[in-house]
């Protein structure tokens, strides 16, 4: 007994970690890319797709992370039947809104760097002003497709048949009929590929794109242009490894849902893991966007800066 206690407090701690850590990240994000419009400066457009990004990633940690670290604390009825529904339906919404918003800016950073993909710059100009549209058309489609969450989620007192259930640590959820499930499955598969697609597609692009540029940049020495294109070099890895890190993370979380539902009794660990592996990219994307984004070097930078000369201003009066 002591040793499931202690094995549920250490899991607890693992999930608070890794939630808090994540939810930590896209809420200075989300500052960071709003900052423009508390001082009234442009908005640059890959700014809207990132706020939408980075709130899409907390609301799936909001949603999943921290009702599964209150459950690995021991803590199992502190939702109704309101409350499971509202969970569910909000982390499904994320997700859809979190892979929507990422094949979105894969799209977008692929229009400015791949003329072929743009056909002209007609297109390159025209599209930023459609990306509130875009944006807008992200959130509509999760919305609609997952409305069949309210109706199926339940709260465990409101359980009737156990063995025809789904338990979700504090939430259960009937198991559909076969062509319900099929449905349900087809139009969520076909979109999930779309956007994989999308990804795929746009990031293999890109990588053609920086190839050739950097083979023409062996034979054109102009300082111009190689700072131009070293400056959308950066934009483009760091999409390259979000959107690489997104498929991973899916692939891997599809594999291990799959094998969860085709198990009568699926071990702790791999419930744990599976778990883990879903948070994945919410979490540590929003470091991969820390670490790349130069305001948030210019940031600390001036902070710093501002330390340092603090006491010799103090001394100077």
């Amino acid at each position: 007994m002591d040793e499931l206690i202690s094995a549920n407090l250490n899991w607890g701690l693992i999930c608070l970690t890794y939630t808090g850590a994540g939810i930590l990240g896209n809420s200075s994000l989300f500052c960071l890319y709003n900052f423009s419009l508390l001082t009234m400066q442009v908005l640059r457009p890959i700014d809207l797709i990132l706020s939408q990004l980075v709130l899409a990633n907390n609301l799936v940690l909001f949603s999943k992370g921290i009702p599964q670290t209150m459950a690995a604390f021991g803590l199992k009825s502190f939702l109704d039947n309101i409350g499971c529904k509202f969970v569910f339906y909000l982390h499904r919404v994320a997700r859809g809104v979190s892979l929507s918003t990422t094949c979105l800016l894969s799209g977008f950073q692929a229009i400015k760097l791949c003329p072929s993909i743009s056909q002209g710059m007609e297109l390159r100009f025209r599209f930023p002003k459609y990306i509130g549209f875009c944006c807008f058309l992200c959130w509509i489609f999760p919305l609609l497709l997952n409305i069949f969450i309210v109706m199926n989620v339940t709260h465990p007192r409101n359980s009737k048949n156990m063995s025809t259930e789904k338990t979700y640590r504090y939430c259960y959820s009937p198991i559909p009929e076969t062509l319900l499930f099929s449905l349900h499955a087809v139009i969520f598969s076909f979109t999930d590929a779309m956007c994989l697609g999308l990804m795929v597609w746009t990031s293999g692009s890109m990588v053609f794109v920086l190839h050739k540029h950097k083979r023409r940049l062996q034979h054109i020495h102009s300082r111009r242009l190689s700072s131009k294109l070293s400056h959308e070099a950066r934009a483009t890895c760091t999409i390259l490894i979000l959107v690489s890190m997104f498929i991973s993370f899916y692939c891997i979380s599809s594999v291990l849902s799959f094998w969860i539902t085709q198990t009568v009794n699926p071990s702790q660990w791999l419930l744990n893991f599976s778990i883990l592996v879903s948070s994945g990219f919410p979490t540590f994307s929003s470091f991969v966007f820390l670490f790349s984004d130069i305001r948030v070097s210019r940031f600390c930078f001036a902070c710093w800066t501002r330390k340092t000369n603090a006491p010799a201003t103090v001394s100077g009066l």
